[in-house]
């Protein structure tokens, strides 16, 4: 047989394929109405993310058996599983966020110092910008990459491994804020620029730390995103700089910072210019040492109810330990974090910097994959 002939015949065996596959599309689509009627009268939500997750995991494991790759299977059937989400919220006639808030808490927020920040005066959810990457509201976020650039080759590793495991947004530390002035401190601007050219040659925004007001200039210029780590959470210079970056900023909740403590550094940047804050809980300082800190998982729900700002959830420096950060990244969904930060690296036992905590690309799979559901 000719390749022509060949071509036309595996072309009529697609053709039977995508029919029969539209075929059970629309019966697939069916039975969620199915469903949806049978919801009716109950207060069931219109995600289950447990089974979710269980049907994907059910979908990887049956292409691997077949020796097939399954991440473009995984994300398709993701794609049909969002499809079947919005079919039933729109049949619910989903209603909108409120307009006002219980009067309690109207009250408690009038005695906040933090006006721009509080939720009693912007109602509605802020969403930041970064590109195309939307954090806040509906939308869900990945931010992965190194504790720290240590060479053009292993943040070159990280981007395409955030890149095809389907992260939104490169991380990686440029200049280091380390408790033993003997640690590692950073590459500065050379690692500042080989993140800048990681990001743009696998198309991920990049998001990196600035420890002070003389590094602000040169951070904005070669990132999308500048953090603020938890130790400068109330460097309340370094905050007004911020706000006159231009750029949007992640700021990290103090080790031993309260909640309206850190509302209110949050408004030293938006008082002086800059709007498009997103809030980090990355663990907080407490007495006992089974983790490197503490993760106040509560924190999601107080400061959503409180702020109108996306907040994300760092499990790995909250951890310190990469055994745990799969469950605190499911747990920081569950409560309704906009997205998470995780870190990865390819060899962690040779990383400059936090290697426990930091997730070998093969753990760092299997984390997209759990959280699946919610992206």
């Amino acid at each position: 047989m000719s390749s022509s002939h060949q071509i036309s015949a595996i072309r009529q065996q697609l053709d039977h394929i995508d029919h029969d596959l539209t075929k059970q599309l629309i019966a697939r689509f069916q039975s969620i109405q199915s469903i949806l009627h049978a919801k009716q009268g109950l207060d069931w939500p219109a995600r289950d993310h447990g089974r979710e997750a269980q049907i994907l995991q059910g979908i990887q494991a049956l292409a691997e058996q077949e020796n097939v790759d399954p991440s473009p299977i995984v994300r398709l059937f993701k794609t049909i599983m969002q499809e079947s989400v919005k079919l039933q919220k729109k049949a619910r006639g989903h209603a909108p966020s409120p307009q006002t808030l219980p009067p309690s808490l109207s009250e408690a927020l009038e005695k906040k110092s933090y006006k721009l920040a509080s939720r009693l005066n912007h109602i509605e959810d802020s969403l930041v910008s970064v590109n195309e990457v939307v954090i806040g509201g509906d939308h869900r976020t990945v931010i992965a990459g190194p504790c720290a650039v240590e060479s053009e080759g292993q943040i070159m590793e990280c981007a395409a491994q955030a890149k095809q495991q389907g992260a939104h947004i490169l991380r990686g530390g440029c200049f280091k804020p380390r408790s033993s002035p003997y640690s590692f401190q950073g590459m500065g601007v050379e690692g500042l620029k080989l993140l800048e050219n990681a990001g743009k040659e696998y198309g991920l925004p990049v998001v990196t730390e600035v420890m002070a007001i003389d590094q602000v200039e040169v951070v904005a210029k070669h990132s999308d995103l500048l953090q603020v780590g938890a130790r400068n959470m109330q460097n309340f210079d370094l905050l007004r700089a911020l706000g006159k970056a231009g750029k949007p900023v992640v700021l990290k909740r103090g080790l031993m910072a309260t909640i309206d403590e850190w509302l209110s550094s949050a408004e030293y940047v938006m008082a002086h210019g800059n709007r498009d804050v997103i809030l980090c809980e990355r663990g907080i300082r407490s007495f006992d040492q089974s983790t490197r800190n503490t993760l106040d998982i509560s924190a999601v729900p107080v400061v959503k109810e409180r702020s109108h700002l996306p907040v994300i959830v760092d499990p790995s420096h909250a951890a310190g330990k990469w055994q745990y950060i799969l469950d605190l990244s499911r747990a920081s969904f569950a409560v309704g974090a906009h997205g998470i930060m995780i870190e990865i690296h390819p060899k962690p036992e040779e990383a400059l910097s936090d290697g426990p905590q930091s997730l070998k690309f093969d753990r760092f799979e299997a984390l997209m994959l759990a959280v699946s559901p919610w992206l």
